[in-house]
């Protein structure tokens, strides 16, 4: 059995597994080889491969990356995922079922896990087979998805693995002093990062007006969604990677800062979700958030080798300071 791996740059972040490694995994998980794996794109963080095995239904195989390769605010996303999996209770029909988990890394020095293959089609991909005004009825599902998500209620704030906060500002202060920490180690310039956090820290009473934890999918948007096959319009079929689930303010998910560009036909994910307060207080954390999540694809880009959108990121988060800073 040789994989078939996408072929990448030498020392890019995504690292393929040999075949060795994966019949070792197939055998611990199942008792039995992989016949063939293909690894899957679509994902920029662990590494993904549709194995088929003697006498069973196709899995997917998920591999996160070697732990020296994750950033603070990304560390051991993969274990978050599985302690996560009760909380989506909800939608858990759209999502894959983990047959195995195992954090032993006596095989590759990484953790994996084997799913169940979902076979809709990746959002990206098949929203562009329908006529714009079609994609109405998939950003209300969304948007009706995320509703059921956020209603989901837990004990403290924080990643659902930990650490956990009492307050919301000590979560989302805590975020920013790694995000910072991540870019300084990175190489890149953190003190407009920091320059938020102060900001944040001083108003930290208008976080706290927070006070129930929510569950937040922390990446629930197009590419993690898949669409029903053959439907009449865009259907959502399928959910994937909830890896950095946490519990926190609605607010300050994916989900909310992907549809908050104005948009037509993104707004029916507002019709359907409801829209936020309108106060100086709501404002004013979206600001933060934007900030946070800004710091986040800051270094993915950087991750990524995308030096323009690096850039980009530093003009964003000017704005978004100037706009604290009123």
């Amino acid at each position: 059995m040789e994989p078939r791996s996408i072929g990448r740059p030498a020392g890019s972040f995504q690292q393929p597994l040999s075949a060795g490694e994966i019949v070792a995994m197939a055998e611990r998980a199942f008792g039995a080889p992989a016949v063939s794996a293909v690894e899957l794109g679509g994902g920029l963080y662990n590494t993904t491969y549709r194995v088929e095995l003697p006498s069973r239904e196709t899995v997917v195989l998920r591999v996160a990356p070697e732990p020296g390769r994750q950033f603070r605010i990304e560390r051991e996303l993969m274990r978050n995922e599985h302690v996560s999996l009760p909380f989506f209770a909800p939608i858990a029909r759209l999502m894959p079922r983990t047959l195995f988990a195992d954090w032993t890394r006596d095989i590759a020095g990484r953790d994996y896990v084997f799913q169940t293959f979902l076979p809709g089609i990746p959002a990206p991909q098949g929203l562009r087979s329908y006529p714009r005004p079609q994609w109405t009825a998939f950003y209300r599902d969304l948007g009706a998805l995320a509703r059921t998500v956020h209603e989901v209620r837990g004990p403290a704030f924080g990643p659902v693995a930990g650490p956990a906060f009492a307050t919301w500002s000590e979560a989302v202060l805590t975020y920013f002093a790694d995000t910072a920490a991540d870019l300084t180690d990175a190489g890149l310039d953190a003190s407009d990062i920091r320059a938020v956090a102060r900001l944040a820290e001083q108003r930290r009473v208008v976080l706290d007006e927070i006070t129930e934890p929510r569950l937040l999918h922390g990446d629930l948007w197009t590419a993690n969604v898949l669409l029903s096959p053959g439907a009449p319009e865009p259907l959502i079929d399928g959910v994937l990677d909830h890896d950095r689930a946490s519990w926190g303010d609605p607010a300050a998910d994916w989900s909310q800062y992907a549809a908050s560009r104005p948009d037509p036909v993104r707004d029916a994910f507002w019709a359907a979700y409801g829209r936020p307060a309108d106060t100086a207080q709501v404002r004013w954390r979206a600001l933060v958030y934007r900030a946070r999540h800004l710091g986040a694809v800051r270094l993915e880009r950087h991750r990524l080798g995308n030096t323009d959108g690096v850039a980009a990121s530093y003009l964003e988060l000017r704005a978004v300071l100037d706009a604290l800073a009123a």
